[in-house]
């Protein structure tokens, strides 16, 4: 077992093009006086695709040796090329994280037995636990919960990362891995159901901003208070819909500026927010009492 709770994908700071590790270290303290189970760096909210590897490592060595051993790390070691996808994870498994997340390929994809293929070779080359990561919104290409539950049986592969966005192939996933792997919801607006059929927590983008809302959400709804678990999934939508209504992590990188925790600085291709969009954002903020 990884974690159970929430977990926030972090942002990755940056200032005049590089690493703004001061703002990383303030970022960190947040989560943990927030009460996050975890952290997650290096995945698709911290911007690796315009992070060189080099940058990946110092982030989560430098993440590690604040947190400390406090709570796990999780480090991102997604790429479409499987072995740039070894190399990092050679690196990351020396920076004292406590697992590795790895999105499924992109672009070029595979198949289902490529997917097999490719995430043994990962969970053969580290110690650490491997968790996958599917999202196919972002990558074009969909692992099947037949495909999770074989490679459940890798002994090092502990838990998937599950933001597919179809309740029905969510249930299959329970249907055939409940048990066997942890399943995190990587999806804001999914955290409560996947939680109430028994999974384990959230990779979430909006912990960036609400750690303490989203770790108390989680708890609520594992100790089995349901009517709350709800109610706080229902009441955050609102905000959830605002930090996705451009690619993330455009909106929490804006949402986390506003709250004065970093520079709204991000890497090309991506760009700030629209004024108009920016806007709405803030105004439910203030309307929820963030700022």
């Amino acid at each position: 077992m990884v974690f159970q709770g929430s977990a926030p994908a972090l942002v990755t700071p940056f200032r005049d093009g590089k690493i703004d590790f001061d703002s990383l270290e303030r970022l960190v303290d947040f989560q943990l006086d927030g009460g996050s189970d975890a952290i997650a760096v290096c995945g698709t909210t911290g911007e690796p695709s315009t992070m060189t590897l080099k940058e990946e490592v110092e982030v989560a060595k430098a993440v590690s040796q604040q947190v400390n051993g406090r709570i796990p790390i999780i480090a991102g070691i997604g790429g479409n090329a499987t072995q740039e996808v070894l190399d990092a994870t050679e690196l990351m498994s020396e920076t004292g994280v406590d697992a590795l997340l790895g999105v499924t390929p992109y672009y070029n994809k595979t198949t289902q037995g490529g997917l097999v293929a490719h995430y043994t070779a990962v969970a053969n080359a580290t110690d650490l636990p491997v968790i996958l990561y599917n999202v196919p919104a972002r990558t074009g290409l969909n692992m099947l919960p037949a495909t999770i539950a074989e490679l459940a049986e890798v002994p090092n592969i502990v838990a998937v990362k599950e933001a597919c966005g179809n309740i029905t192939q969510i249930m299959e996933l329970f249907r055939l891995c409940l048990g066997k792997i942890q399943i995190f919801s990587g999806n804001d607006d999914h955290v409560f159901p996947l939680v109430a059929m028994g999974g384990d927590g959230v990779i979430s983008v909006v912990a960036n901003a609400m750690p303490r809302y989203m770790h108390d959400m989680v708890a609520t709804t594992m100790t089995g208070d349901l009517g709350t678990g709800r109610k706080m999934q229902l009441d955050m939508l609102p905000l959830v819909d605002l930090l996705f209504c451009e690619v993330s992590p455009i909106p929490i990188k804006a949402a986390l500026s506003r709250m004065g925790m970093l520079d709204n600085e991000l890497r090309l291709p991506l760009v700030p927010m629209t004024d108009e969009n920016e806007a709405k954002l803030f105004t439910e903020m203030e309307r929820i009492g963030l700022v």
